[in-house]
């Protein structure tokens, strides 16, 4: 989105022009949710270790927070963020065998 700001200004020949500055609008990108299921196979000692070491800006409290969130209500929010990070979390956490998905923020 565009907005114009108008100046006037004169010119030789008494027309008054208007100058028009553009301010340009940043649009965010769509951030996701990245959810870590309840785990019935995993220690819970395990699953914060996980978390830790996959999603390093979480600190162990965060990542126990997270860990009990899905153990008492079936699904707990790791963290949101941009598609790409989403996505790579996801999997990581899926590789190293906890169930997790994501979705919009939205």
């Amino acid at each position: 989105m565009a907005m114009a700001v108008e100046s006037p200004s004169s010119k030789p020949g008494g027309a008054a022009v208007l100058d028009q500055e553009t301010e340009r609008v940043r649009k965010r990108s769509p951030r996701y949710k990245v959810l870590l299921h309840n785990d019935p196979v995993n220690s819970m000692e395990y699953v914060v270790a996980t978390l830790r070491q996959v999603v390093p800006q979480l600190s162990e409290q965060d990542c126990m927070a997270v860990m009990l969130e899905a153990h008492n209500t079936g699904v707990g929010l790791v963290i949101v963020c941009d598609l790409e990070p989403a996505e790579f979390y996801c999997e990581t956490l899926k590789g190293k065998g906890l169930t997790s998905s994501i979705e919009p923020e939205n």
